[in-house]
């Protein structure tokens, strides 16, 4: 493999990493895994997300094809966001993650203190 390949192999894995990695686009691609949701509702189940985040977050999960944005013509207007095909194929990998996390927690934790011990000194 030629270094200008491997290059543009890690670009695109950081690239990707930066959108699926944050924690408000892990948040949504699960709640929005249960189906379309409402701007205002995503905005409730998620504890402190300022409305200016959650529209970036949504709007760069739609800009990588994770997320359709829907308007429905009503008055007030009503606007939904659901997971794409190709949103959906992220869920098990963010699932396998999540349970990795709870699993190693503990260990993760002790590692930290043990760590910030030997810094303190």
């Amino acid at each position: 493999m030629s270094l200008s390949h491997k290059h543009g192999s890690c670009v695109a894995v950081r690239e990707v990493l930066n959108r699926v990695g944050d924690k408000w686009s892990v948040l949504i691609v699960q709640l929005l895994a249960d189906g379309p949701k409402r701007f205002s509702e995503l905005r409730r189940m998620i504890e402190g997300i300022s409305q200016r985040m959650l529209t970036l977050t949504l709007k760069g999960l739609e800009r990588d094809g994770l997320v359709t944005r829907t308007v429905y013509p009503s008055v007030p207007l009503r606007v939904e966001y659901e997971l794409t095909d190709l949103g959906r194929t992220l869920r098990k990998p963010i699932q396998t993650l999540a349970k990795w996390a709870q699993e190693n927690r503990e260990q993760i934790q002790q590692a930290r203190n043990l760590y910030d011990q030997k810094v303190r000194g």
